[in-house]
């Protein structure tokens, strides 16, 4: 069963923009988080030339993701990956995505992400992130701000990570400064 996030359809062409001068020529991009899969499809469909390998620890995430990405030749199957694990199912890629995960997941889940990205990517691979983010010394919008408290109401491990912090971590895993 097909689920649907209104922010992926909303998010999906801007989010492809952005991507595809960075992605590789040809090769393989793993997906972390893919929730839906909407994402991985309309990514897929865009870039055929690459193959697209979305991932998911939750079981019905998985299913959604597969029924996306029906008549994609170039979408395996999806894999279940939690990204605070300290092995992958997968032993390389050649471009890492993640998308409004490491704001909706405990700090431990974005460490081992960039540690797994490290692990898994070559040399100037590419690791993408999108989701809101604390900026120090900018004032973020009042929506990322009650965005921020109902994701800490709903568990205190998550919420708005600060941009610096992740870069710091990006960092100590060898990612050079990301762009914005």
């Amino acid at each position: 069963m097909r689920r649907q996030a209104p922010a992926a359809a909303r998010h999906r062409a801007p989010l492809l923009d952005v991507l595809r001068p960075h992605l590789p020529a040809r090769g393989l991009v793993l997906e972390v988080a893919s929730g839906s899969g909407e994402h991985a499809a309309h990514f897929a469909a865009a870039l055929p030339h690459l193959a697209f390998q979305p991932s998911d620890p939750d079981p019905a995430a998985r299913t959604s993701i597969d029924a996306w990405a029906e008549g994609l030749a170039n979408v395996r199957p999806a894999l279940t990956l939690d990204a605070a694990a300290e092995t992958w199912p997968i032993e390389r890629t050649d471009a890492v995505v993640c998308i409004n995960m490491i704001h909706i997941a405990p700090w431990d889940a974005a460490v081992g992400l960039i540690r797994g990205a490290a692990r898994l990517l070559p040399a100037n691979g590419t690791l993408f992130l999108y989701g809101p983010y604390f900026r120090c010394g900018v004032t973020t919008a009042p929506s990322n701000l009650a965005f921020d408290r109902d994701l800490r109401a709903r568990d205190p491990a998550w919420g708005l990570r600060d941009l610096d912090a992740v870069s710091s971590l990006a960092a100590s895993h060898g990612f050079s400064a990301p762009q914005i």
